[in-house]
């Protein structure tokens, strides 16, 4: 058994770890449109770039790709059709599902549970400090 961070509140543990699903509609990184990364909620490991992050309609947060090697995946027959579970590959927690009607360059779609995520903002370098500093510091070396 891999670890569980003991943060998560129950619904987290729901969805990650007996594979339950949380309510479409019901997540705020469905409206996320900031530049950054989504890590899993578990154990940290960054799983998608927000680059790939598409309105797909489902309810859910949703991308067409995730980072190499960091999901594993299974045959879920639960609804009683053939559907790809992926599973974050560092700590096991389940995320969703992949579907094969997403948007090009993949056509794939990683229909994941916003409760499973947890976005970090890009830092970005503000110029006019940086260029600030770099005045500072030719003066002072004059």
């Amino acid at each position: 058994m891999k670890k569980i961070n003991n943060k998560l509140s129950s619904e987290q543990k729901l969805v990650l770890f007996e594979e339950g699903t949380e309510a479409p509609g019901s997540s705020n990184l469905n409206n996320e449109k900031r530049d950054g990364s989504y890590h899993c909620i578990n154990c940290g490991v960054k799983l998608f770039e927000s680059s790939t992050k598409y309105e797909s309609g489902s309810g859910w947060p949703s991308f067409y790709e995730s980072l190499p090697e960091v999901f594993e995946t299974k045959t879920d027959y639960l609804l009683g059709y053939a559907r790809t579970e992926y599973h974050c590959k560092n700590c096991g927690g389940h995320h969703g599902h992949i579907f094969d009607d997403g948007p090009d360059p993949t056509g794939k779609r990683y229909c994941n549970n916003g409760v499973c995520l947890v976005f970090k903002e890009k830092k970005k370098i503000n110029i006019f400090i940086l260029k600030d500093l770099v005045i500072c510091f030719l003066f002072l070396k004059l």
